[in-house]
Order: C-alpha cells, then structure tokens, then sequence
C-alpha cells in the first residue's frame, strides 16, 4: 500500500512540474529582456529537473535565452574580426573578455550537442550553426593570437652564454673562425646532470610574462578540441625560432653533397662552429625548449609534450648529424684528425644530454644516429692517426731545401704537440690500434717507477712517431749535398725535436730516459760535423812524427800554414750561409770548433812560429776565433768582406 501510495506521490510531483514549466514557458514567451538573477534561477533550475522533462514536451524552454548569449557573446568574438590589431596588445582586460566570451560560446556549443533532440527545432538548428560558425571563427583568431604572441616575446640568449674551447694550440688546420670569451662551459659536463647544473643551463626562450597567456589560448583552443591547429602553430614558431638561432651561431644549412665539396679550411671552419653550436644548442637551446613544452603541454593529456619537442628539434638535429656523416664518411686524412677530435669530443661529452632529451620512442632515432656518428667519428679518427703515421714514414723531399729547421719536422712535432691536447681521448681510441715497431716504455733506472703517463697508449704512439720521424730526417739529409751539411741539418732538427718535448707537455709521455738518448744522438751528428768538417784541415797542423810522413815529401811549416787557411777559408765561404737557428746550439758549436780547431792551429802556430815567419801569418788565433763566430748566420760571405771583431 505504501508503495502504491510513493508511485502516486511522484505522478503528482511530475504533474505539477509539468504545469509549472508550462507557466514558466508562457512567461519566457512574454518577456525579452531577462535580469540576470532571473536567469541564474532558471540556471538552478535547469540543473534540477529530470532530463526526460527536458528533452520532452517542455524541452525547448531551456536554449530560449541562447540566443541572447549567442549575440552578444558573438559580437565580442566577432568585432576583432574587423578591428585591427591584436587582443593581446590591448591588454589583459580585453583578452580575458575574449577568451570569456569564447567560453561562453563552447558551452552552448557543447549544450546543444549533448542535447540532439533539441535541433529537430528549426530555430534551435539555427542557432547552432550559427554558435559553431562563431567558435570556427574563435580558433582563427587565437591561432593568430597564438603564433602573434610566440614571435613578439620570442628571446634569444647571446651566443656568449657558453664558449668554444678547442684544444688546438699549434693548429694544423684553419684557425680563422673566432672564439668567444670562455665562461659557463667550463662548468658544466656530461657526467654532471644534477639540478644545480641543469638551472645553469636553462634560458628562458619566451618571455616569462607571455606564458600565461599562450596557456589560455592552449586550453580554450583544446577545449574546442583543436588541439591539433594550435601543436601545429606552435611547432612552425618554434622551429622557426630554432632556424634563426642556428643562423646566430653561423651555423649554415649544407647539405652532404656541400660538404663532401668543401676545401680543408671551408670545411674546417665549418666543424669548428657544428662543435662550439652542438654544445650551444644541446645543452642550453633544447633543453630550454623541451621545458617550454612541458611547460605549455603538460597539462594537457592529449598531446605529449615529448613528441611536440622532437617535431620542433628534428630538422636541426638532422642537420648537425648529416654533416658529421659527411665528414666521417670522407677518406681519412691527418690534416682533418683534430677537426674530427674535437667533433667526437664534444658529442661524447654530450651523449648523456643527448639520450635524455631524445629518449622516447618518437624520439630514439635521433638519439641512435647520433651514437653511430660517434662510432663513425672514432673509425675516422683512428684512420686519420695511422695515415699520419704513414705520412712520417713515407714523406719525401718535393722539393730543395736548406740547412735549417724543415717545414716537415716543424709539422710533425706539432702535431705530436697537439696530440697530447686529445690524450684522454686518444688514450681511449689507440688502445687497441695496432702498431708495428711500438716504442715500448722505456727501461727503469736506478729502480724508479714508470710513470702512467711514459706507459699509456698515447705515448707509446708519440715515441713511435718520434723515431719514425728521425729516420725521415736521416733519409732526407741524403738529399743534401756533403756529410758537413747533413749533420748540420740532423742537429738542427733533432735539436727542434728536443726543445719540442722538454718545452712541453711531451716531456711526461716521452719520459727522461728518452730525451737523454736523443740528446745523445745530437752530440753524435755535432761530433761527425767536426770530423767531418774539419778533419782534413786538421792534419796540415799534425806534426810530422804524428803524420809519419817521409823527409823527401815533408811539406814545409809556411805551406802547410798557407793551406790550412785556405781550407779556413773556404768552410768560412759556405758555412757562413748555412743557418742554425737555435742560438744555444749555434754557440755551442762555435765553442767546440774553437776547442778542437782554433786550439790546434794555435798550438800550431806556437810551435812552429820561427819557420812560417811573422808576415806569412795572415791570422791569429784570436782572429780565427772571431771568424768562427760568423758561421751558421745564414748570410754567405767571404773573408775579405767579413767582419773582423
């Protein structure tokens, strides 16, 4: 019976209801201009009736004030369809009204469309179309709204924020592309991926102040599900923004086939900033733009803000990768290793940032090619270091050259110089790189140890080269003409090699031992020099019972003095030109041919003054003394235009 009565109960409930809207409809039907209170009451009451009243009979009540809303909030939307200008420049006051009005439009939009019984009505029909024509319009004007913003508060941070250190002190390569001061990069490593490095590395690439609003234009854009239209907007912006850094940084856009064309210094200068520019844009550049995309997306479930950053990333890594592939995939050449160094350097150094900021799905191709590119890149470099290798071995004279110090020995210690700039790296890489005829470390003496950096792979390899390089040198004397000038040229360049390593960190990797030895070697050629030299003069100043010459055939002491003169002067004429131009090593060679010729004439003279008679004596020993010191200057003279002192 109570059940009975409950049912009852509720039929009357529906029936007053029902008499009610009826009045309510017969009053909306007499009065236009509804106050806003009387508006939110019918809100309330909207919220509380049954849908079955709502999509029936006395439906139709609920969108009559719809029009009304439409028109006005339309003609908020649509009078900057006409102004010129955009809303975000004419303040905050009149964005917020904007995007109010756009609100305002979606929930009728979305009210209608939750409801489609209510478009069998022909007015109710219109006014949809006419609702969603106006929301079309809406996502228009934001998306221009949106890339408007993103341009005029676009920031880009100087190139000075980080500098490019290239380890190159000698350069056997172009050196023409200018450094900046070095500052933040010296701070900052792979292996340091801690909060405090990474805020050191974060620039703000939009105006903080312009975020709050790209936010709300995302959420009123994704609201009206054209989430899509505004990625898309975002992404060009974006990328263009990336475009016109990476012209900052004079980075330019080659392709493969540019860059296999490039001579030695265009390509150089090329690698040179692709190096100073990957670190730029790795460390600081993207990783400031994937935070402006969890920024702007993150809260936005539709869209993964990972998958936005690669789309905005993806050409201009593919351009830093394509021309490491360029490079890596030409023939090995020495001139390019420290170019190659310096480009498999910095990507291992940013390989750990590198796998971070591409490590999803939509991003893991970038992240694999570019670990290929720093397998290719070490191929490369340890192809380039054996063809250096083979170039010391191999090199010949092209074309005539002096005394001095050869522009190949110059080359060479060099580029052994710069080497040990890479030894961390070069350690790594020539570990297992054959290599006939290694210098081992040398032997200990007087029990002391060898130090780790006298036995690491990279000294082995230096030492190899060294000797390598004597014996180029040995073979290339040859070419000169006389034993005297091939021993000159051996010091001067065995001399180089020494104060090349003494002078340097070379020093530690060849290791005492070794100098001592090729210090010795030096002593030996500036003894055959003297032998060589002067030997023959040498004997006109023996005494005869030395000489053990026959009475009959013994010339006299005058002739004898005469001759050795003559042969005074004829080295005098040719070894005045020849140049030494270590002046220690020129002093000490004044020194020994006084000690071993100077004093054998003096002696001579000493002995046998009373035979030669004074005015045969065309000069003393002092002036011989003077003479000598003329030798090795490079300007050839004579004894008649010399300088006496």
């Amino acid at each position: 019976m109570e059940d009975g009565e409950s049912t009852a109960t509720d039929h009357e409930v529906q029936n007053h209801l029902a008499a009610a809207a009826k009045h309510i409809m017969m009053a909306l039907k007499a009065c236009r201009n509804l106050t806003d209170d009387t508006k939110k009451v019918l809100s309330d009451l909207n919220s509380c009736l049954p849908n079955k009243l709502i999509l029936g009979e006395y439906g139709g009540w609920l969108l009559i004030d719809s029009e009304e809303q439409i028109k006005h909030y339309g003609e908020v939307i649509m009078r900057w369809e006409t102004e010129l200008g955009m809303i975000w420049d004419h303040g905050d006051t009149e964005a917020s009204s904007y995007l109010n009005a756009v609100t305002e439009i979606q929930k009728i939009v979305k009210t209608i469309g939750s409801h489609p019984m209510l478009l069998s009505n022909g007015k109710q029909k219109e006014l949809s179309l006419r609702a969603h024509h106006i929301l079309q319009r809406a996502m228009s004007k934001l998306k221009q709204e949106l890339m408007h913003i993103l341009i005029q508060h676009k920031q880009c941070f100087a190139p000075e924020y980080m500098s490019f250190r290239s380890h190159v002190e000698d350069a056997v390569y172009d050196e023409s592309f200018i450094s900046v001061e070095e500052d933040v990069i010296e701070s900052l490593s792979s292996g340091d991926d801690s909060g405090s490095s990474s805020d050191k590395c974060l620039v703000n690439l939009i105006h903080p102040k312009a975020i709050s609003s790209i936010k709300s234009i995302a959420s009123v854009m994704f609201a009206s599900e054209d989430d899509k239209e505004f990625c898309r907007s975002f992404v060009n912006i974006r990328k263009d923004a990336l475009e016109e850094y990476l012209a900052i940084l004079r980075m330019e856009q080659l392709t493969m086939e540019d860059t296999l064309k490039m001579d030695q210094n265009a390509l150089s200068c090329e690698g040179k900033k692709w190096v100073w520019a990957l670190r730029i844009i790795i460390r600081v550049y993207l990783r400031s733009e994937r935070c402006l995309c969890d920024q702007i997306l993150g809260e936005f479930g539709r869209v993964s803000p990972n998958r936005i950053f690669i789309e905005i990333a993806g050409s201009a890594m593919w351009q830093f990768i394509n021309f490491g592939e360029a490079i890596a995939m030409g023939t090995p050449q020495p001139e390019r290793l420290f170019l190659v160094l310096d480009m498999y350097e910095v990507l291992a150094d940013l390989m750990l940032d590198i796998d971070s900021l591409f490590n999803e799905e939509t991003g893991s191709r970038i992240g694999i090619e570019f670990h290929e590119l720093l397998s290719r890149l070490a191929d490369y470099a340890k192809g380039s270091f054996s063809e250096f290798r083979n170039c010391v071995v191999s090199d010949r004279p092209r074309k005539p050259f002096s005394s001095g110090i050869h522009r190949f020995t110059n080359y060479t210690m060099n580029y052994l110089k710069t080497l040990i700039t890479y030894r961390e790296t070069l350690n790594f890489l020539l570990h297992d790189l054959e290599a006939d005829g290694l210098d081992c470390s040398p032997e200990p003496e007087n029990g002391e140890e060898i130090s780790s950096y006298v036995s690491c792979p990279l000294a082995q390899h230096a030492r190899l080269l060294a000797s390598l390089l004597q014996e180029n040198l040995e073979n290339r004397s040859k070419f000169l003409k006389g034993e005297p000038m091939q021993h000159i040229f051996l010091m001067n360049n065995i001399n180089y090699m020494v104060q090349k390593i003494k002078d340097s960190e070379l020093r530690q990797y060849f290791g005492d031992e070794w100098i001592r030895r090729l210090i010795g070697n030096l002593h030996r050629h500036a003894n055959d020099y003297i032998r060589t030299t002067w030997s023959s003069a040498l004997l006109l100043l023996k005494d005869h019972v030395e000489l053990d010459v026959s009475p009959f055939h013994r010339p006299s002491h005058r002739s004898r003095c005469n001759k050795f003169i003559a042969a005074f002067e004829e080295i005098y004429k040719s070894q005045t030109g020849w140049v030494v131009p270590d002046s220690q090593l020129r002093e000490d060679l004044h020194i020994s041919t006084s000690q071993k010729v100077i004093q054998a004439y003096r002696g001579f003279i000493g002995r046998n003054f009373a035979q030669i008679g004074d005015q045969y004596i065309r000069y003393n020993g002092d002036e011989l003394e003077n003479l000598v010191l003329d030798f090795f200057e490079g300007s050839t003279r004579s004894l008649g235009s010399s300088r006496r002192r």
